[in-house]
């Protein structure tokens, strides 16, 4: 794919991030994400679910800035986003569902009705509703993500999926 092409597809995931859409990357963006989530499935915010997905929120911001925020004014620009941090978790998916891990952990276990450790899609195309996903992509997105076809998303389907979504190879 031409670098001009990667570049817009990484940009249109930077929209992902920005939740308040204020142009840049920063702590806000991942706790609004967070109280959005929380707001959606009616969890308190001080309940222990609440405050991991809180904690993941802020492990998630801090993984990013370190990688991204290469002028440490504590907000990522489009330009760093695409810049910098896409190119080196291109390099290292890994590294990037390191980062992610704790807060999507969390918001499975927000989003896990029965207790049982995943999600149905339903209760995944709400998450992605609550994040901004528009409706008319959310379900579609929540049913891929159950990839052994029994109506759940674990935390084993969505990591890598994440990952890949913003891991775009050129």
């Amino acid at each position: 794919m031409p670098s001009s092409e990667y570049e817009r597809r990484i940009a249109a995931r930077f929209a992902t991030f920005d939740q308040n859409g204020n142009g840049y990357i920063d702590r806000e963006d991942f706790s609004g994400a967070a109280k959005a989530l929380l707001a959606e499935f009616g969890t308190a915010a001080r309940s222990d679910k609440g405050q991991a997905l809180y904690g993941g929120a802020e492990a998630f911001w801090q993984g990013m800035a370190g990688i991204a925020d290469r002028d440490g004014d504590q907000r990522i620009t489009r330009d760093e986003f695409v810049g910098g941090a896409v190119k080196r978790l291109r390099d290292n998916p890994e590294r990037f569902a390191e980062i992610a891990r704790p807060f999507l952990h969390a918001a499975v276990d927000v989003a896990d009705g029965d207790g049982d450790g995943a999600a149905t899609v339903t209760d995944v195309t709400r998450a992605l509703t609550a994040l901004g996903v528009p409706e008319d992509t959310a379900g579609p997105v929540a049913a891929a993500l159950d990839t052994d076809g029994d109506g759940k998303v674990g935390e084993a389907e969505i990591v890598p999926a994440f990952a890949r979504y913003f891991t775009v190879p050129e």
